[in-house]
C-alpha cells in the first residue's frame, strides 16, 4: 500500500513516561507497559487511535498560541511498502529528511512540518 494511513500522533516531552500515564487516565486508556531499563518511547492505545511519547532531553515547552516556542508535533503514517510510499511522498511534495533507519523514513511536509512514513 502506498497510500500512508495514521499510526499514532507522537508527542515530544521532558519525561515519556509521566506524560504517558497522564494522557491514558485522561482518556481512560490502559498505562503503557513497563519498558526495559532505558527505554525512552512510550505508547498507549485506545479504541481511538494511539499516542507515542518521545523523550527529548534538553526539551522546551511550547508557548501558546505564540511565542518563542511554536507548538509542534509530528505524524508517523504506516505503509506496507515504504520504498513506494517514499515515491509517492516525492512525486506529492515532500522532502526526505532521514533515511537511515530500515522501518522507518523522515520527511518534512512542504511547509517544513516532519512526519515519518513508517513500516513497522
Amino acid at each position: 500500500m502506498s497510500v500512508p494511513t495514521l499510526s499514532a500522533v507522537v508527542l515530544d516531552c521532558p519525561d515519556a513516561r509521566a506524560l504517558s500515564n497522564f494522557y491514558a487516565s485522561l482518556l481512560g486508556w490502559a498505562p503503557a507497559p513497563e519498558p526495559a531499563e532505558g527505554v525512552t518511547w512510550y505508547s498507549i492505545k485506545g479504541g481511538s487511535g494511539r499516542i507515542d511519547f518521545q523523550q527529548i532531553y534538553g526539551y522546551r515547552s511550547p508557548t501558546w498560541p505564540e511565542g518563542g516556542h511554536p507548538q509542534q508535533l509530528h505524524l508517523d503514517l504506516a505503509v506496507d511498502d515504504l520504498a513506494a510510499a517514499h515515491e509517492r511522498a516525492v512525486a506529492l511534495g515532500a522532502t526526505p529528511l532521514d533515511r537511515s533507519d530500515e522501518s522507518f523514513w523522515v520527511y518534512a511536509d512542504p511547509a517544513g512540518h516532519p512526519f515519518c512514513l513508517c513500516a513497522c
